[in-house]
């Protein structure tokens, strides 16, 4: 009979070092969630702006087509943030299943696994600073306008 104790202690402690990248993914879907949110925030108040320019008088068009440039670059942030962050999920997934790999068959690749890790990491930078752009990008853009008071108001507030 085989003795598998060393087997087993090996799998074991693989299972100990997956935890790390298992919570980090745990991270990162948690992040792409957010992100697609913002998505489909986005290519609503893209449909919504379509509807409005369609509609819109001739003098309005310009304000329409700049809010629709300043949303497709929006959209184009926020599916590349997407991207990346998934990217580096898989890249996660595949540091887990080397890890086993590597217990199994007992293969000596550390290698694989610090440059799986790393482009991991890498990918989920690039990410984040998508998102970071995009967000920026939204605050520098989106205007919060206050309903117009009359004349009289805005005088005697400034008094």
């Amino acid at each position: 009979m085989m003795d598998t104790t060393p087997f087993f202690g090996d799998v074991s402690h693989v299972i100990q070092l997956a935890l790390a990248p298992a919570f980090l993914l745990t991270g990162i879907a948690s992040m792409l969630n957010v992100m697609t949110g913002r998505l489909a925030r986005i290519i609503d108040r893209g449909r919504h702006v379509a509807d409005k320019f369609v509609k819109a008088e001739h003098v309005n068009l310009n304000c329409y087509e700049v809010e629709q440039h300043y949303l497709e670059r929006r959209r184009y942030l926020a599916s590349s943030a997407i991207t990346a962050c998934t990217l580096s999920a898989l890249l996660v997934c595949l540091v887990i299943a080397v890890l086993f790999i590597k217990a199994i068959l007992g293969f000596e690749i550390k290698w694989v696994v610090g440059t799986l890790f790393i482009s991991s990491m890498v990918t989920l930078t690039v990410g984040l600073g998508y998102f970071l752009r995009e967000v920026h990008l939204a605050t520098k853009t989106v205007r919060i306008v206050l309903p117009n008071k009359g004349e009289n108001e805005k005088d005697s507030a400034i008094s």
